[in-house]
């Protein structure tokens, strides 16, 4: 498969291409800074290219299986640019006709499990949510334009995101938070987005994950 990676300088990125070119798929890496991509391989692209035009864009996704998407804000002065971005690469997917478009969310977008551990429940998320509530509403923003779109997306929902090798271990759901899903590593985000590809039941579906 052909495939192509917005934010694939980051760390669930950087995994998406890793873990594609090893499974044998062409890749177009997006970058603004090619220094920042670590990951080589036979198969990969590095296109250097800003996220403001979308007719800039349509080269580095025409034709392409599917695209991926792990922008995010690497600091708080950076918060916005998940839907800023977003809506720029969605009017270059609705430009060349391409479909299928994977990006990472979180999962306090989603509802708490009415099962939830009370840790979670009461404290955890609560927390989290107020102090990022900048960052999370930027992403309900993103997922509006998604649902908006003629794209056959998927917004994938981990917890808290670690540094861990890939497992390919983990939990989904489609349209809901996992109970006690308090993180996982991004390489098995990674994992999970990649396996999402050719999954219908993700289809225009936001999908928790986690350990």
């Amino acid at each position: 498969m052909k495939f192509t990676v917005f934010g694939a300088t980051g760390g669930i990125g950087q995994e998406i291409v890793r873990q594609a070119l090893a499974a044998g798929h062409e890749v177009t890496a997006v970058v603004r800074n090619p220094a920042r991509l670590t990951v080589k391989g036979e198969g990969l692209e590095i296109v250097t290219a800003g996220l403001d035009d979308p007719e800039a864009l349509r080269p580095a996704v025409a034709g392409r299986d599917a695209v991926f998407s792990g922008l995010g804000p690497r600091t708080m002065k950076q918060v916005g640019i998940a839907s800023g971005l977003t809506r720029v690469i969605l009017r270059a997917l609705d430009a060349e006709g391409v479909r299928r478009f994977l990006v990472v969310s979180a999962a306090p977008l989603g509802p708490v499990p009415e099962n939830e551990t009370f840790l979670l429940r009461y404290i955890g998320t609560p927390l989290i949510s107020r102090i990022l509530r900048k960052h999370y509403d930027d992403l309900r923003t993103m997922e509006a334009q998604l649902r908006n779109s003629a794209t056959d997306w998927t917004s994938v929902r981990p917890p808290k995101l670690v540094d861990a090798p890939v497992t390919g271990v983990y939990r989904t759901a489609v349209g809901a938070n996992l109970r006690g899903g308090s993180k996982i590593g991004r390489a098995d985000v990674a994992h999970a987005m990649l396996a999402m590809v050719d999954d219908a039941a993700t289809l225009k579906q936001a999908v928790g994950v986690a350990y």
